[in-house]
């Protein structure tokens, strides 16, 4: 069952046209609220006017340097400059960048704050609403950035919210679609593998799942799902993984190999 999906590409010239006539437009509105001139504000960016009002007026981009400028010079971030977009957007770009190098970057979406971080990227793609190849890109993302997320934090995190089998449930799916991504023991990959399985290893044995008998209250992981014939289908598919942690979903151990694979992360 193959859930990923190879997503690279060029970013189409019209969606840098169109991230760029945003900035523009965004400095613009900044610079009429500050009440100063085309004159001031090129000075600060080391622009003569002329080039200025040839940028605002659309002809031209402000250089990397010239926009981190504008970040300090008016004390805003980079979501100021961002428009309205998916979420699903915002998460792909982040894991991409993270490790997940089978996804493209979607070149609309600009860099958001909110999913700066790995485990602020990990934490929100959890939560969702995401669909089944974000959360499987979390595979390669895990492998990429063991030596700096802090699994038992991020636990903490989502227990704190509610989600107590979300991490666990994770973490133990990428721990068993390791064992289905054989690796060359004579490679570099091999070292890294190993140790891949020793870090998820120990946090699954830390981690086990509630002893109660009573029973548990379903954590709908899959926000596909619409209808009671829907659940059962995804209910009857599940994995012991899911069935264990009380996941509806019918994500299996192979399809985060399969993302692993993809991504080349597990050799």
């Amino acid at each position: 069952m193959h859930r990923y999906t190879d997503m690279r590409r060029r970013p189409h010239p019209s969606d840098l046209d169109k991230s760029r006539r945003r900035v523009v437009a965004k400095v613009r509105e900044l610079r009429t609220d500050r009440r100063w001139t085309q004159a001031e504000l090129a000075v600060k960016l080391g622009l003569s006017q002329a080039r200025l009002s040839e940028i605002e007026r659309g002809g031209g981009s402000f250089t990397a340097e010239q926009f981190i400028e504008v970040l300090r010079l008016f004390n805003v971030n980079v979501d100021a400059f961002t428009a309205p977009q998916p979420v699903e957007d915002e998460l792909q770009n982040a894991l991409a960048r993270l490790g997940a190098l089978h996804l493209r970057e979607v070149s609309s979406a600009l860099p958001s704050a909110r999913v700066a971080g790995v485990r602020a990227a990990v934490r929100e793609t959890l939560l969702g609403p995401t669909d089944a190849r974000l959360l499987l890109a979390l595979a390669p993302v895990l492998l990429a950035n063991l030596d700096t997320l802090n699994l038992d934090v991020l636990h903490d995190e989502l227990v704190a919210i509610g989600f107590p089998a979300r991490v666990p449930w994770l973490v133990e799916n990428v721990h068993a679609a390791l064992f289905l991504c054989r690796v060359s023991q004579g490679r570099p990959a091999a070292t890294r593998w190993h140790r891949s399985v020793a870090v998820l290893g120990d946090f699954v044995s830390r981690h086990p799942p509630p002893a109660s008998e009573a029973p548990r209250r379903l954590d709908h992981i899959d926000v596909g799902i619409r209808s009671k014939r829907a659940l059962a289908q995804v209910q009857a598919a599940a994995s012991d993984i899911s069935r264990k942690w009380g996941i509806v979903s019918d994500l299996q151990p192979a399809d985060f190999a399969d993302a692993l694979r993809a991504a080349d992360v597990a050799g």
